[in-house]
């Protein structure tokens, strides 16, 4: 049984507020010098990758309200199966300039779906 949009909406604004937490207080060199929440970053955009690609397929007109989904999953893709290819730099610059507007958009189509139930 698939899971409701409403999870994997969560599942993304969770995963953005990990990524937050993780590089709290850090700057690129930084996330750079730290393997391990290097890693848990890169996890945490696997998760976000995933869940797009599947909301996209149970929900596809609710998936249109994400900005570059296409873009989201193949990010997922390179991070799971062209893993040493990452580029720091670019991760760091998704993570501090494009997650926080994911995170908004998904957490407002959170509260429209609420809204709607209400």
């Amino acid at each position: 049984m698939p899971r409701s949009p409403l999870a994997y909406l969560a599942d993304i604004v969770e995963a953005c507020d990990l990524i937050d937490l993780a590089l709290r207080g850090l700057d690129l060199a930084g996330y750079r010098g730290d393997p391990i929440i290097r890693a848990a970053v890169e996890r945490q955009f696997i998760t976000i990758g995933g869940a797009v690609n599947s909301l996209s397929r149970l929900a596809p007109v609710l998936a249109d309200g994400i900005s570059h989904v296409s873009m989201i999953v193949a990010f997922r893709n390179q991070l799971t199966h062209d893993y040493p290819s990452i580029d720091d730099e670019i991760v760091w610059g998704i993570a501090t300039h494009d997650v926080p507007a994911l995170r908004s958009e998904c957490e407002a189509l959170l509260d429209d779906l609420d809204t709607a139930v209400s």
